[in-house]
């Protein structure tokens, strides 16, 4: 069975939309994804998509947010624009507390000391803690 990876980079003409990008210059930008015909004219049997985007600063540097906004107008959009947003930031602080538990769990102490050396580890027992 062959794989054709030009298959998996082909657009989709029935899913296309035009974008356009709404920002206050100060806490993010809201993208409003009008979709359109193959022509580029308005589709209006599909609805019109708000997804807001902002940075949430880290001492580590920014952490993207991107997100949907339920709306039926840009200014409800806008309106909606923190509610959305603080969603999202409750759900990114879930997976990175999720990750950071993950890969603590992921820490191996191996057992039996170095492998190869007689008694399973070095002369006199290795590390002891008091």
């Amino acid at each position: 069975m062959s794989h054709d990876p030009s298959a998996e980079l082909k657009m989709d003409p029935d899913a296309l939309y035009r974008e356009e990008v709404f920002t206050d210059q100060r806490v993010g930008t809201v993208r409003r994804m009008t979709p359109v015909d193959s022509q580029g004219g308005d589709d209006p049997a599909r609805p019109v998509l708000y997804i807001g985007q902002a940075q949430l600063m880290t001492p580590m540097g920014a952490i993207p947010l991107t997100f949907q906004i339920e709306a039926g107008s840009l200014a409800e959009a806008i309106e909606n624009f923190a509610g959305a947003a603080e969603v999202q930031l409750e759900e990114t602080a879930r997976q990175i507390e999720e990750a950071r538990r993950e890969a603590a769990s992921q820490i191996v102490i191996p057992k039996g000391g170095a492998g190869g050396l007689p008694g399973g580890g070095m002369p006199g027992g290795g590390i002891q803690m008091p």
